[in-house]
């Protein structure tokens, strides 16, 4: 992790030197910007592992930089928020984000997530060519979308399955539901649509029907889903 790149878009100048400060001393590379124009410009043009972008910037704010980010690339963007701001953070997971922070900033919980999404980018990335996944008594086997518990067969639907997967692949993480929108449904995040949570309801009584514990399949209130 210590070796990512991160563009820090953040028109506080202040705020933006205290990020930039913070995560230099945690061995990270640091570009910084400070209007939309030039955050935009930088984005496109460096290869960056994550893009810190606030919403209020001069020029062309963040929704409208991540929009035209999300043309041409899909690097990992953590919006920066007002505190309590829940339709920035909607607006901003269907234009694309992968994660935000409200402003101000708890520093510790802002490490911990930059690195949790860092990690999770990466096995997207790698994509460790895995054809199987086994923890404990569970194996998924991708090329066929099977799923066992112990010895008990457990039939899920291609959606099911990749959500399952998805999942245990991140396993002990907590994954929000905007990213499992994007990842494993393939559409924008909607609080309305109660799609995934229905998948990740019949996912969980089918590996309770198979002995699985089904506290090891746990909803996160207000954060989403982890398997562990």
């Amino acid at each position: 992790m210590d070796s990512a790149r991160i563009l820090i878009v953040e028109d506080d100048a202040t705020l933006n030197d205290q990020l930039a400060g913070l995560l230099r001393n945690r061995g990270f590379r640091i570009d910084q910007c400070h209007d939309g124009h030039q955050g935009l410009s930088r984005a496109l043009e460096g290869a960056f592992d994550l893009i810190l972008l606030d919403v209020l910037l001069p020029r062309i704010d963040g929704f409208s930089v991540l929009n035209r980010l999300r043309k041409e690339r899909q690097t990992p963007v953590m919006m920066l928020t007002a505190c309590g701001a829940e339709e920035e953070r909607i607006e901003g997971y269907s234009k694309g984000a992968d994660d935000y922070m409200p402003k101000p900033f708890n520093f510790t919980e802002m490490l911990l997530r930059i690195d949790a999404l860092l990690r999770r980018t990466r096995k997207a990335i790698e994509k460790t060519s895995a054809s199987r996944l086994t923890l404990d008594m569970l194996t998924l086997t991708r090329s066929s979308q099977a799923v066992s518990y112990g010895d008990t067969a457990v039939s899920l639907t291609p959606i099911q399955f990749r959500l399952l997967w998805v999942l245990a692949e991140n396993a002990d993480e907590v994954l929000s539901k905007p990213y499992l929108y994007q990842t494993v449904l393939k559409r924008t995040f909607s609080r309305y649509d109660r799609a995934l949570d229905m998948h990740l309801s019949r996912v969980r009584r089918k590996l309770m029907d198979a002995g699985m514990d089904p506290e090891r399949l746990a909803t996160i209130h207000g954060k989403g889903y982890r398997f562990s």
